[in-house]
């Protein structure tokens, strides 16, 4: 094996960044697959316009990750989290995608998903530090088709 490096840094360059792009899109079209991927923001404002909350997800293939969700302090408890949930899945249902998933630590309120209609797919546990103990959660849609991810001649 020829001698290498290996360097941690917290950016790409654009044309590292432009070459893995162009690499995947090529492996990934060779399957018939698209990544698909999209990041997306729902703000939740009350009519002062004041932002009471974020949650930002992002499609990928045909799934959509929820990668956080947050409700101002003074207004959880509400239901303002729920209508963010409400929302994201109105607006994805129907165009093809086969599920929202996310992922949450024990000390974020997993029971909260629950109500919201996620189901446990699996606990991954943390024994030293049970509060990081990860539940996966995920809502299917039940759309009859679902075309993302794959390439338009696949479909």
């Amino acid at each position: 094996m020829n001698t290498c490096t290996i360097e941690l840094i917290e950016k790409l360059t654009s044309e590292i960044e432009e070459k893995r792009e162009q690499d995947l899109v090529a492996y990934e079209s060779s399957h018939g697959i698209t990544v698909n991927y999209k990041r997306i923001f729902l703000i939740l404002r009350n009519e002062a316009k004041q932002v009471l909350g974020v949650l930002e997800a992002y499609t990928a293939f045909a799934e959509v990750y929820i990668d956080d969700i947050w409700v101002d302090h003074a207004y959880r408890g509400k239901g303002y989290g729920k209508k963010l949930f409400q929302f994201l899945e109105k607006h994805f249902q129907g165009k093809g995608f086969n599920n929202i998933n996310l992922v949450t630590s024990a000390f974020q309120a997993p029971e909260f998903y629950k109500k919201c209609g996620f189901q446990v797919e699996f606990v991954r546990s943390n024994i030293k530090n049970p509060q990081f103990t990860k539940t996966f959660f995920i809502k299917y849609f039940t759309d009859e088709k679902q075309a993302q991810g794959l390439l338009k001649e696949q479909i």
